[in-house]
């Protein structure tokens, strides 16, 4: 694979978007790219690609910065540590896109689109209906400058699409799957700048990719057939496009996509578990080296001096829970100094105030210290151990609880903050949807999320206990509240 100029003229970027919490997979493509610079001796880069406006949050950015810094990764510059190429933050460079759109436009690379949301809805739908691939029809391509001057001064809402080739392919070589053909008539005519004069994630890629001087792009397969899109953009600048680099997706034992809906995806999940960061970096550094068995156990500067880019599996990466767990006890128990141990254990049972907070609403519901574990114990565990018969106090059918279940559980994904007035706030609003008393709702989620029909006030433990994990408690509940509804949900 080539490396383009000097090794040390090597840069790459992570560029994750703030829109949830962040995904092992983020941690996965993050921790390539910082051992490709490493191995290399280039830069290693962070940037915010927050164009998303409706979806992006200063909370969820915060949550990607502390996640992987958690996994031990350092960049050498990005939105909190600036650089020389900033900002690194594509909200805050905003301005600089505009003028290349413009000189797309002039050059005849890209058009004026008036379609409204309504006409392209129509035009998806008659795709479909033919069994066509979803795509822009060119219905404004050929507009007269004339018209499309008129119309912009007029005030009418606009897009920049780009203009694609009628014929042939766009033919590129990617470091992990070799010599690619995709041809021009499946690819769309992307939107480049929207209504709002934001760029969309392929036009800000491409120019700040330029503008950061990355020299190699790696990030998941699923941008594979993205590529033809960038590849045009920089052939219309007249740049030089990087080295393309397509992982392939982490997923699980049964070759499915690993999706939150499913599995606990979030880092914040599996360092509120207790896992240390350097095993979950461990474990996804193995997916890029080759080694013999018994060589497992490595710590990051011996993951670079290991990590061989030249020989990436296609197959994808399985992400075996039990090896992380296998890994992890190898980690606890042999790397660990007793010392660090108990410094370790201190960290994490202090992590986001866990104990402070759960202390502090227990200290009115007890009449001996020796009654905590019982009451404030779910806390900390990794496992609740939920069976039929934790549901046994609770007066609702388990049909009803799964009602119940399956109504919270998308309610609590779409909130933008997790606090105990916004969770108290969610549930109510879950509660009138059902037509139900909030103690209804109330009786069977404090069941799911500390194991016990008797524990701390429910929505304070939902705020301490985060998102990942009350995500992962309730969906394991829901699995034994349909094994008992005779479900198989």
């Amino acid at each position: 694979m080539s490396t383009s100029g000097t090794a040390s003229g090597v840069r790459v970027r992570i560029a994750p978007s703030p829109t949830g919490e962040p995904h092992v997979g983020t941690a996965y493509i993050a921790l390539f790219n910082y051992l490709f610079a490493k191995k290399n001796n280039g830069t290693f880069i962070l940037r915010i690609e927050d164009t998303d406006a409706t979806r992006s949050t200063p909370e969820f950015e915060q949550k990607v910065l502390d996640a992987l810094k958690w996994c031990g990764l350092e960049w050498s510059e990005g939105p909190d540590v600036g650089g020389p190429y900033g900002p690194y933050r594509q909200s805050d460079r905003k301005a600089m896109y505009w003028p290349y759109a413009e000189e797309l436009l002039q050059k005849g690379h890209a058009f004026r689109c008036f379609c409204t949301p309504e006409r392209l809805e129509k035009m998806r739908e008659a795709q479909r209906a033919a069994g066509k691939p979803p795509g822009y029809d060119g219905h404004c391509l050929n507009l007269s400058a004339e018209e499309v001057t008129s119309r912009v001064s007029a005030g009418e809402p606009s897009v920049v699409r780009m203009k694609i080739p009628a014929e042939g392919s766009c033919d590129f070589h990617d470091g992990v799957y070799g010599d690619v053909s995709i041809p021009w008539e499946s690819v769309d005519m992307q939107v480049l700048i929207k209504a709002d004069g934001m760029p969309t994630y392929h036009m800000a890629n491409v120019i700040d990719d330029h503008l950061m001087k990355i020299t190699h792009v790696a990030r998941g397969e699923e941008w594979l057939a993205s590529v033809p899109k960038h590849i045009l953009l920089y052939r219309y600048f007249g740049w030089q496009e990087p080295v393309f680099m397509h992982l392939s997706l982490m997923r699980n034992a049964d070759k499915s996509k690993l999706s939150k809906r499913k599995n606990p995806t979030s880092i914040s999940y599996y360092s509120a578990l207790g896992y240390l960061p350097e095993a979950l970096m461990n474990f996804l550094g193995l997916f890029f080296i080759q080694i013999s068995e018994g060589e497992e156990l490595l710590t990051m500067d011996e993951l670079a001096e290991k990590f061989d880019p030249e020989n990436l599996s296609k197959a994808g990466a399985i992400f075996d829970i039990q090896k992380l767990d296998w890994l992890n006890g190898r980690w606890l128990r042999e790397q660990l100094s007793e010392e660090d141990f108990m410094k370790r254990v201190l960290d994490w049972a202090m992590e986001n105030d866990r104990i402070r907070e759960g202390l502090k609403l227990s200290q009115s519901r007890i009449s001996k210290l020796g009654e905590l574990p019982d009451l404030a114990g779910f806390l900390l565990k990794s496992d609740l151990g939920l069976t039929p018969e934790s549901f046994a106090k609770v007066k609702s059918a388990p049909e009803e609880i799964l009602e119940v279940l399956n109504q919270v559980q998308p309610d609590l994904e779409k909130m933008p903050e997790w606090t105990v007035e916004s969770i108290e706030a969610e549930l109510r609003a879950s509660a009138d949807k059902l037509g139900k008393k909030l103690k209804v709702v109330v009786a069977p989620l404090f069941v799911a999320v500390s194991g016990s029909s008797r524990s701390l006030p429910l929505f304070d433990s939902m705020a301490i206990l985060g998102r990942s994990v009350v995500r992962q408690r309730l969906k394991v509940a829901a699995q034994v509240v349909a094994s008992m509804a005779g479900g198989g949900k």
